[in-house]
């Protein structure tokens, strides 16, 4: 077991590019393909899928995918790891059985039980809160329920909510006979499967300099080829888009984190260890990696229904926008004024141009996003009062859609319950029925990570002002109602100014909707990078945000779009 696995990535979301299990099966030699479907929101559209009917809640596309490439998987030898079981992991287990069976292929198929913490919500006291009983509630598994299986002689294991990462760590943990304290090499793998876990992102997807590699291909998917001790190197197969770079691959390691001490069921991961180096084209190695014991508890994902929203859009033309859009704003409030919606939120979006010589730079946007218990409050009367002004309204009156229904949203919220709780089972190919032991409690390193300060730039005159995005990347991401921004330097010189520069404070200052939050500044030496995580912005999570960007997915480009003081050499 002293050669390389090769774990290649062929989802990060349900709804990713569905020829991608293709693609990276006929695109090289894989060990291992994983594919991830599962964020908090994808819970919340199980949960209501398996209200309509109970034989749902899982990944439907997982299964055509299956019937495409499963015949092509078994022929190349390549085990497929997924948790696009979601909240029927067994459901979706036995379909892929059928499939198999249909398809004449002599298939092993097993999967992992024990998320699924609704039927205990009283016990664990998850029934709690404002919302009540939720409507999904799963713990986040680790890794080794997925490696039973696979020593067992698993081709293909389904779980249901496990940390992304897990779908790396455990056909690792397997391959290399890793125990269970084996803290770097579980921490090493940890990183590797949270820079495959959202596919083409750390293959130049949503890069911040995208103009640098951006081809006509789509960018490939990534792959890992990870070694006994836990290190190991980012590529794709030869010939796909996009690009493997430091950059792109410290890009994704940014994405949706805390804290240096990136806990998970199996370990904690200190993600100051991290130092991603170039080691030949589109390969990117991370080796030495530190990892500590996990916390003694495990992160839960409760969905409630939280009531009904809806929104409008009115477009503004020409002369006199803010006039019109005060206009707007003031009629709606006032038509609403007998029953106004639980919660309202105006963006305005844009500013014509002078002289405009096209419509569309004439054109600015004004959104409202309502929200409510009540379904009528934001559907019909919202709805009735804005089109009511078709015909009295502002100059120019029209809006970007026809006015709609209210829609039911869910609201995402974590909860923490004892590890050594959690029921996790690993259901091999016979029907064996093997329970996965917790991990003994350890209690974690509650001590904070000292912040590792380069030296400051001397800050040579003159400065010239230019976008902060100039000279840094940015990736930022949600975690249920908190957004996290990831920002990173592109040489040693830049980041003794960023690194100073970039405080708090004056994070405060260049976006100023962050000033009414709590925000966190945790420092990344090795990946020159700053991560904030703002408490709060995202209000209740995606599918209840009112926000114009409800997951915080360009809120590092607005970041990178404001002008700053900068020094001169380092331009």
């Amino acid at each position: 077991m002293t050669q390389p696995l090769r774990v290649g990535n062929a989802s990060g979301f349900y709804g990713d590019r569905f020829s991608a299990v293709r693609e990276m099966l006929e695109g090289g030699d894989l060990d291992v393909l994983t594919g991830d479907y599962l964020a908090e929101l994808t819970m919340l559209i199980l949960g209501r899928n398996r209200l309509k009917d109970p034989a749902a809640g899982y990944a439907t596309t997982f299964l055509r995918q299956m019937e495409d490439a499963l015949g092509l998987a078994a022929e190349r030898g390549t085990r497929i790891v997924t948790n696009a079981g979601g909240l029927n992991p067994r459901g979706l287990a036995d379909r892929l059985r059928e499939l198999a069976a249909r398809l004449g292929l002599d298939i092993t198929i097993a999967h992992v039980e024990g998320d699924d913490l609704l039927p205990r919500a009283e016990e664990f006291g998850l029934a709690d809160g404002p919302y009540g009983r939720p409507l999904t509630a799963n713990a986040y598994l680790g890794a080794w329920g997925i490696a039973e299986c696979l020593r067992a002689g698993a081709d293909l294991v389904v779980t249901g909510r496990v940390t992304d990462a897990s779908l790396v760590v455990g056909p690792a943990a397997a391959h290399f006979g890793w125990a269970r304290d084996d803290w770097d090499a579980l921490a090493g793998a940890t990183v590797a499967g949270h820079v495959l876990e959202c596919g083409a992102q750390a293959t130049g997807g949503n890069y911040a300099f995208f103009q640098e590699i951006y081809n006509v291909k789509a960018p490939g998917f990534p792959i890992a080829e990870i070694a006994p001790d836990g290190s190991f190197v980012i590529t794709k197969h030869p010939g796909t888009g996009g690009a493997v770079t430091v950059e792109t691959v410290t890009a994704q390691l940014l994405y949706e984190i805390g804290g240096p001490r990136y806990a998970g069921p199996d370990v904690t991961t200190r993600f100051d260890t991290i130092a991603p180096e170039p080691c030949g084209p589109d390969r990117v190695g991370i080796r030495g990696v530190r990892g500590e014991p996990p916390p003694d508890t495990v992160k839960v994902c409760l969905n409630h229904l939280g009531g009904y929203r809806n929104e409008m859009t009115f477009v503004l033309t020409g002369l006199d926008v803010e006039a019109k859009a005060a206009w707007a704003r003031a009629r709606l409030e006032e038509a609403l004024a007998e029953h106004p919606p639980a919660r309202t939120e105006w963006t305005a979006i844009g500013t014509p141009a002078h002289d405009p010589d096209t419509q569309g730079a004439a054109t600015s946007l004004l959104r409202c996003a309502v929200q409510d218990a009540d379904e009528a409050a934001v559907g019909r009367a919202f709805s009735g009062a804005a089109v009511e002004f078709a015909l009295a309204g502002y100059p120019g009156f029209t809006m970007t859609t026809p006015p709609g229904k209210a829609v039911p949203y869910g609201v995402y919220r974590p909860a923490y319950v004892d590890a050594a709780r959690i029921a996790q089972v690993a259901v091999l190919p016979d029907g064996t029925r093997r329970p996965i032991p917790p991990i003994p409690p350890a209690g974690g390193d509650p001590r904070p990570v000292p912040e590792a300060l380069p030296e400051r730039h001397p800050g040579a005159a003159p400065t010239v002002r230019v976008p902060l995005g100039r000279i840094a990347g940015a990736r930022s991401g949600d975690k249920g109602g908190d957004a996290n921004l990831g920002v990173w330097a592109r040489t040693d010189g830049q980041w003794c100014w960023l690194a100073h520069f970039l405080t708090v404070d004056r994070i405060r200052e260049l976006l100023p909707e962050t000033r009414d939050h709590a925000v966190t500044r945790y420092v990344l030496p090795n990946l020159r990078a700053l991560n904030f995580v703002i408490e709060g912005l995202l209000q209740e999570g995606v599918s209840a945000s009112t926000r114009f960007d409800p997951q915080g997915k360009a809120l590092g480009e607005w970041l990178r779009a404001r002008e700053v003081d900068l020094p001169e050499d380092l331009r």
